[in-house]
């Protein structure tokens, strides 16, 4: 199971995150499960807009670094401009674990480096797979959480949300 997260905080938030899940299926990323999305607040980098965020499950047959170059090109095409390393952005979409993978490059870390100290990740990525177990850290998404030093806001967008931009 490939879990890539989702996110944007300028221009159309929604529309961004549905044109991107599009895309994804046109590459052939099969998606077996969403999380709800979630508006968050900017984590890094605070002075910009909120985030709308939510996490894919799913399945893929190319390779995480295949997979990586088609999500680069996919942010690209939804309008994403080089930036500062967290600023705002149209859509970001990272991968957060391919399977039970362990992978370094310096491009690509699998799982993501950063996930496990991030309330607006581990929040839906608990929604959909809490009893995931990270192949680096040895403890579930919910432990995780649990342990979690995160005071961002992370809070439900809005239920029907989900559904319009899965169509």
């Amino acid at each position: 199971m490939v879990y890539l997260s989702l996110g944007s905080n300028i221009g159309k938030r929604l529309r961004n995150l549905q044109t991107a899940i599009k895309r994804l299926r046109e590459i052939g990323f099969d998606i077996i499960k969403s999380s709800a999305i979630y508006k968050t607040d900017a984590w890094g980098v605070t002075d910009q807009p909120n985030f709308l965020n939510l996490i894919l499950k799913g399945k893929t047959k190319l390779s995480p670094k295949e997979l990586l170059k088609e999500i680069k090109r996919i942010e690209k095409e939804i309008g994403r401009k080089p930036t500062k390393k967290w600023g705002p952005r149209v859509i970001d979409i990272d991968i957060l674990f391919y399977d039970k993978k362990v992978f370094k490059s310096n491009v690509l870390t699998i799982p993501h480096p950063q996930l496990h100290k991030r309330a607006f990740v581990l929040i839906p990525l608990k929604e959909i797979a809490p009893r995931l177990i990270h192949p680096l850290i040895k403890k579930t998404v919910s432990q995780m959480l649990n342990n979690l030093n995160d005071n961002n806001s992370v809070v439900l967008y809005n239920k029907s949300a989900k559904e319009k931009i899965l169509l």
